[in-house]
């Protein structure tokens, strides 16, 4: 699915086109999202200033004059940028049109995204753990948290009370440059190597951002174009290969019903 570098690229490549702007219509073809879609979405939006434009975890966020929405890309979801009225394609859901005359294409084939709109508070935001590129992550936080527990690493970082937005690949990832067995205990890994590991996180995801996304086969920017850095991988999707560090075999197990490749020499 879209993880947080692929919501960040479309955070910052829709941002310039949306902030201020009024927004003219809405069109819902397909409400049934993940959650579905509220009758009244066009009435509630019609009119509305967006604002400001956010991400939090994997959503992005849309503060309007009189509430906000919450947009998940799911399983398969991508927003497009469109100039003009362009025909609709298979699985495009929702388009917002701005009054510049820009509109926001939703296009989701799972459809296990969503629309949520409040007056309030998005239920889906409580009890999130710290942004992974903030200053309140790292290594110390981990490694409190971590304490007596017995569920493997990996698993325990793709925890969203623990830390937004690190999903299969960048746990994989992260973990494999901090030279942690991914299959290891949380609670028996070190301060240390906790510190190293957060590190690790903060820097693959920053460069994830920078190249503007990963390999996912349905992800596109805000411009249609794929956001791809298959070539940064040095682990996920590659088990059977050889480790680009130490030439091993990179082994594949499942963890928490995913496939989580690893090295076993560079990792203990």
């Amino acid at each position: 699915m879209p993880e947080l570098p692929e919501v960040e690229t479309t955070l910052r490549g829709l941002k310039p086109w949306l902030l201020g702007t009024t927004i003219t219509k809405v069109e819902v073809r397909q409400p049934a999202l993940r959650w579905p879609v509220v009758g009244n979405l066009s009435d509630l939006l019609d009119g509305e200033v967006i604002m400001s434009i956010s991400r939090r975890a994997k959503y992005l966020l849309m503060d309007l004059q009189r509430g906000s929405l919450l947009i998940h890309l799911g399983m398969s979801g991508s927003l497009r940028l469109l100039s003009a009225n362009e025909g609709w394609r298979k699985h495009d859901h929702i388009e917002m049109v701005l009054h510049t005359g820009k509109r926001i294409r939703y296009h989701d084939p799972r459809r296990f995204g969503s629309w949520s709109w409040t007056a309030n508070d998005h239920h889906q935001l409580a009890n999130l753990g710290p942004e992974p590129l903030s200053t309140q992550f790292n290594g110390d936080h981990l490694y409190r948290l971590a304490r007596g527990r017995k569920v493997p690493v990996k698993n325990f970082i793709m925890l969203s009370t623990i830390v937004v937005g690190v999903g299969n690949i960048y746990a994989s990832e992260s973990l494999f440059r901090a030279g942690i067995r991914p299959d290891r205990s949380a609670g028996r890994i070190s301060l240390q190597r906790y510190q190293a590991l957060a590190h690790q996180i903060k820097a693959v995801l920053a460069k994830a951002i920078e190249q503007g996304g990963t390999t996912l086969r349905d992800f596109v920017d805000s411009d249609g174009e794929p956001g791809y850095f298959k070539q940064q991988l040095q682990v996920y999707g590659r088990h059977g290969q050889r480790c680009f560090a130490c030439k091993a075999t990179l082994k594949i197990q499942r963890l928490g019903q995913r496939s989580t490749v690893f090295c076993s020499r560079c990792q203990t």
